[in-house]
């Protein structure tokens, strides 16, 4: 089923607005034509939908029926050191598919990649619309964030925000996902930090601990870094019973 992003909020029998860009997406690129059914998400919401009208201009939805939401009661911000090449792309994309409310990119000590302000603003543009893509290919209704870089040193303050914090760190030898989420069954904003490929340095773990953070291990094999935020988002997910199936 084809999904198309609405600002307004929907009610059955009303009809909704597609911006230029959606609905030329719906018309020349999938060949929709009026009659055709959809799917139309904003708001935290999910809707049936039927094309009524399309054009350069813009677009008309009939809204026919609600869905159940595919929004995660526990919301998680992954921080994620930023690492090289194009591997943010896909862990940007797969976190948002996973349920992740945000994602961050942290510039930590042993990250290769240095970008200057303009370089920054750039990639988190284009950073965005893959999560929109992702979120709209996942059938999810909020889209998630990309937020501003942060530095090493800024990564503590932002953290304090959380009802927890969990750092999945080569070096940690006590402390599983599993234990944390038996201990602590209703939490709901959770951040999630994984360093770059050259890992955490143990002073960057301590200015976190400060915070409240607390290492965990993702077990005895060594994950590359766009690698262990999906296994740990993944994994929270269903200790949370996230990835099953709606009522």
């Amino acid at each position: 089923m084809h999904r198309f992003w609405v600002e307004a909020k929907l009610s059955a029998g009303a009809e909704a607005s597609l911006d230029p860009a959606e609905a030329r997406h719906a018309g020349q690129v999938l060949r929709l034509r009026p009659g055709d059914p959809c799917e139309l998400l904003g708001n935290g919401e999910r809707w049936t939908g039927e094309i009524v009208s399309l054009s350069a201009d813009g677009g008309t939805v009939r809204v026919i029926a609600a869905l159940p939401s595919a929004e995660p009661r526990l919301r998680i911000t992954l921080f994620q050191g930023l690492p090289k090449g194009d591997k943010m792309e896909s862990i940007i994309q797969k976190a948002v598919e996973l349920g992740a409310e945000a994602i961050v990119p942290v510039a930590m000590s042993r990250c290769v990649v240095r970008l200057d302000a303009k370089d920054a603003a750039r990639r988190r543009e284009r950073w965005q619309r893959i999560a929109a893509e992702a979120c709209k290919q996942s059938g999810r209704c909020a889209l998630p964030e990309v937020k501003p870089f942060l530095t090493a040193k800024e990564l503590p303050g932002a953290l304090r925000a959380f009802d927890a914090v969990l750092v999945p760190w080569e070096e940690a030898r006590e402390g599983s996902l599993r234990t944390f989420a038996q201990k602590h069954p209703e939490v709901c904003r959770l951040a999630v930090v994984i360093g770059p490929e050259g890992g955490i340095t143990p002073e960057e773990i301590a200015e976190m601990e400060k915070a409240g953070a607390q290492t965990v291990t993702l077990g005895p094999r060594i994950l590359r870094t766009e690698t262990a935020g999906m296994a740990a988002v993944a994994a929270l997910m269903s200790l949370y019973g996230e990835m099953e199936a709606s009522a």
